[in-house]
């Protein structure tokens, strides 16, 4: 049974309705009018992991923490990938069904289990092309799950070529040490994009056969990625490589570099 101040709640403004779980953090949103559009600034940026892969049919991506679907939602509508998503509180599933127009489909999976027991799980090493992570309680301020173990176990449910996307709080006593354990699990193959304006930062980790864009190659992706699932995607590209010197690929291209 969940914790009394993690039961999911409701509240709506100017025609978008939020869920809470008994405090006043926001958990998840939805548009009422256009329910699959990413309406919080960091989904649109855990969507991110798209300028690195182009999702199949047979590519499993993996959602940790339900939150209101957007995530999910925005996946099934605009990726051909079957989506498993990991959420430990049936009541959140419950009111996502009821307030948040959580899609029945045959490539959507839901179940009800401690993400971090989940990861662990022999069953589901190199699943996942993309493992989405978003693990917050009642007082959203630091992620539930965020020890160096459970990032090694995120590591290996991806494939040779997968994406780890964790929300952070970047002003938050937690950011520092969920770095730290990240580095652990994927050494130099991270980067970060700039922080929110409400202060989420969207790091990502990457497997070894991931990242071999080089630069021309990443804004070309971001402008596909821009112009197919409208999203500001160039702005992220731009901004990657902003951040990081350019490194050498071989024939006297460039790609964008990891973190030192």
């Amino acid at each position: 049974m969940p914790y009394r101040d993690d039961m999911p709640t409701l509240s709506e403004f100017d025609g978008i309705r939020y869920l809470h779980f008994g405090t006043k953090w926001v958990q998840g949103a939805m548009r009422i009018s256009r329910p699959n559009q990413l309406v919080l600034d960091y989904t649109q940026q855990m969507m991110a992991w798209l300028l690195f892969a182009d999702p199949q049919p047979t590519d499993t991506v993996g959602i940790l923490g339900l939150g209101a679907g957007a995530l999910l939602k925005y996946t099934l509508a605009h990726t051909p990938a079957q989506v498993e998503t990991v959420e430990w509180n049936d009541e959140v599933t419950a009111i996502c069904r009821a307030y948040f127009r959580l899609p029945d489909s045959p490539r959507s999976t839901i179940i009800h289990a401690d993400a971090a027991e989940w990861v662990a799980q022999p069953a589901n090493i190199g699943r996942c092309s993309a493992l989405l992570v978003d693990l917050y309680d009642a007082d959203a301020q630091g992620p539930v799950r965020s020890s160096a173990q459970f990032y090694a176990d995120c590591r290996r449910v991806l494939t040779s070529n997968g994406v780890l996307v964790v929300n952070l709080f970047g002003n938050h006593q937690s950011f520092p040490e969920n770095i730290d354990n990240l580095r652990q699990a994927f050494g130099k193959r991270l980067l970060q994009l700039p922080q929110t304006p409400a202060g989420n930062r969207i790091v990502f980790g990457f497997a070894p056969d991931a990242l071999q864009q080089t630069s021309g190659q990443l804004l070309e992706r971001a402008e596909h990625v821009a112009a197919h699932y409208r999203l500001p995607a160039v702005r992220w590209a731009r901004s990657l490589l902003d951040r990081r010197l350019s490194v050498p690929l071989g024939s006297g291209q460039t790609g964008i570099s990891l973190e030192a």
